[in-house]
């Protein structure tokens, strides 16, 4: 036999033991019923993100231009005077009474409400919520609120999907695959940005990249983005053209804008819970709270009035380099300082948008003194950076960016600086600021993304092979006699007939028990452990093992040689699940020096005496 028929051979024999694995561990049929149902999904997330900015622009006019009407517009732009002081607070009391009287879980973000519902409530929220929070949020961004729509439109979309997978008989994964569905529909809806919408349910909310919820979560994202094309039209949000030489200096610069961007996020972040803490602290309800940042926020809007609502016409500004260095620094104090003390009064707004803002307006004025590209460069990359390191989410940053102005050169810096700011903030923040909230309300959240250690480590690595055979004859209480050196150990035992054929299996615990409950003591082993139904096969990941495991509610099971199932080669317990995770701890932990070059070793020749 040649070579090649032997490798054939050899492929074909390894494929044959190893059934019903794959590259990914669910996929079947019901991925593509859950796929069906995010088309509906991703259908109403979009209409609500639309009636969402619809809604945004009717409480804008009433709020400062006392007129009836949908449109979407700035409230810069309008003559009420020092009367806009008022606006903000009218708006905040608003909705601190929803808050209070409605639920209390449309204050806040958005995206952290929506991750307690998956960690802690399996994936279920109340149908009010796809109500009450879109519209406290408009209320909020209408009257003057320096936030966005797009954390709002994300549990608005969320709720949705959960209450819609409340009503089919469905598990908690599988809902929280529609919710995630419609909190990404509603977020591509809002910025046309599909992919970085799919990305942002990854890194922030699904906690999983497997194909079972992937495909559900984008056909929504690119159901909802179709529907927008025809509501909203199908142009980026920011459509931009920058010109990029790429060099060492591109790299070291971005390198230094994402460091900035982290320290900036690492200022923001802790502004925004400092100020929740002090009001912690006040004498009053937390119904009021919003009314008072309100007031910071009304404030605000005299200095600098661009600093209030949604603010894309001043994003589309700094990107195109249309704001004085001057004007731009007002913006960048006022609006972050308006926007993170009114969001630690806890009311209902977005986070992305006014991040966006902020890294605009930092990277437009640093880019003055860089000597390679334009601020609008620069302000386009820091946006990114800001976006990317404040959610600990680079690669949701980067794509989001290109998707909101249609600018492919700026892949390389931003990557550059997007991983640079994250590498800033895990050093400066445990958390990121939509984490945090989670934490301080007693649950913490693990980002990581990793294969279980249980999938790559075998049955066969971590088993325990010290069995011994006993007859079938031997009466249980003789067991302890039959084998005196190991009548203490965790061990099983092949119960075997005259002839060496296998009838039963058991082990040394579930014969202790046997005794303790009263049992007979001469009760031969062949007729308290019969022929296991279920066994191990040895080739298998430790991953199937401990789910037969959990599903039989059992402590062990046998393994057999998948060549010869009648072999009992040992014992797959509990506790072998601990060796597997010792032993991915000791590849992650154990440092060693695996080649030790010597002078002697080294491949020229070297220089003898003189």
């Amino acid at each position: 036999m040649d070579s090649r028929s032997s490798e054939k051979e050899r492929s074909r024999v390894v494929s044959s033991r190893l059934p019903g694995l794959s590259d990914f561990t669910t996929v079947d049929r019901r991925t593509l019923y859950l796929a069906g149902l995010a088309v509906f999904v991703g259908v109403l997330s979009a209409l609500t993100a639309w009636l969402l900015i619809r809604l945004i622009g009717l409480f804008t006019n009433l709020f400062y231009y006392h007129r009836l009407a949908w449109s979407f517009i700035s409230p810069a732009g309008n003559q009420l005077g020092l009367l806009a002081v008022g606006v903000p607070v009218v708006g905040g009391l608003i909705v601190g009474v929803m808050a209070r009287f409605g639920s209390e879980q449309i204050r806040g973000h958005g995206i952290p409400e929506a991750l307690e519902s998956i960690l802690l409530r399996k994936s279920r929220i109340q149908p009010r919520m796809a109500i009450l929070k879109p519209l406290s949020a408009a209320i909020s961004i209408g009257s003057g609120g320096p936030f966005g729509a797009e954390g709002p439109i994300i549990m608005t979309g969320g709720s949705l999907g959960s209450v819609f997978g409340q009503t089919l008989h469905l598990s908690a994964s599988e809902r929280k695959t529609l919710l995630c569905a419609g909190a990404a529909g509603g977020m591509a809806a809002t910025f046309n940005t599909p992919v970085a919408a799919v990305l942002i349910a990854v890194e922030l909310l699904l906690f999983e990249w497997r194909p079972r919820s992937l495909i559900p979560v984008g056909v929504a994202s690119v159901t909802a983005t179709v529907v927008r094309w025809q509501l909203l039209g199908s142009g980026a949000l920011f459509p931009l053209q920058t010109t990029v030489s790429v060099s060492l200096s591109l790299v070291l610069l971005a390198t230094a804008i994402g460091i900035l961007a982290g320290l900036l996020s690492t200022l923001l972040s802790w502004s925004v819970y400092t100020f929740e803490d002090l009001f912690h602290k006040l004498p009053v309800h937390w119904m009021w709270w919003p009314a008072i940042g309100g007031v910071a926020v009304g404030i605000g809007g005299l200095i600098d009035p661009r600093a209030l609502g949604v603010g894309y016409d001043s994003i589309d500004l700094l990107l195109i380099g249309g704001l004085s260095a001057g004007a731009t620094v007002v913006l960048l104090t006022v609006k972050g300082a308006i926007w993170t003390f009114s969001l630690g009064s806890g009311t209902s707004g977005g986070v992305l948008a006014p991040l966006l803002m902020m890294g605009a307006a930092t990277g437009s004025l640093v880019g003055v003194f860089f000597p390679l590209g334009s601020p609008v460069l620069w302000a386009l990359v820091s946006m990114a950076a800001v976006l990317g390191g404040m959610m600990r989410a680079p690669f949701t940053g980067l794509i989001f960016a290109v998707e909101l102005t249609r600018d492919l050169n700026v892949l390389l810096p931003i990557f550059v600086a997007c991983l640079a700011a994250e590498g800033v903030t895990i050093f400066t923040l445990p958390r990121s600021i939509l984490t945090e909230k989670v934490a301080r309300r007693g649950t913490h959240v693990a980002r990581e993304y990793a294969v279980d250690p249980l999938e790559v480590v075998r049955v066969k690595d971590v088993m325990h092979t010290d069995i011994i055979p006993v007859p079938a004859f031997l009466a249980v209480g003789d067991l302890a006699l039959f084998d005196p050196g190991r009548s203490n150990r965790y061990v099983g035992y092949p119960v075997v007939e005259e002839g060496g054929m296998v009838v039963g299996f058991g082990t040394k615990q579930a014969a202790v028990d046997y005794l303790a409950s009263g049992g007979n003591p001469a009760t031969p082993m062949g007729r308290l452990f019969q022929r296991p139904t279920e066994t191990l096969r040895w080739d298998l990941p430790c991953r199937r093992g401990a789910e037969r495991l959990a599903e039989l509610d059992l402590d062990s099971l046998p393994v057999v040689d998948p060549q010869d199932p009648e072999i009992y080669i040992g014992l797959f317990a509990r506790e072998d699940l601990f060796a597997a995770r010792v032993q991915s701890l000791q590849d992650e932990r154990e440092r060693e020096r695996i080649l030790k070059i010597t002078p002697s070793k080294l491949p020229w020749p070297q220089r003898g005496p003189e």
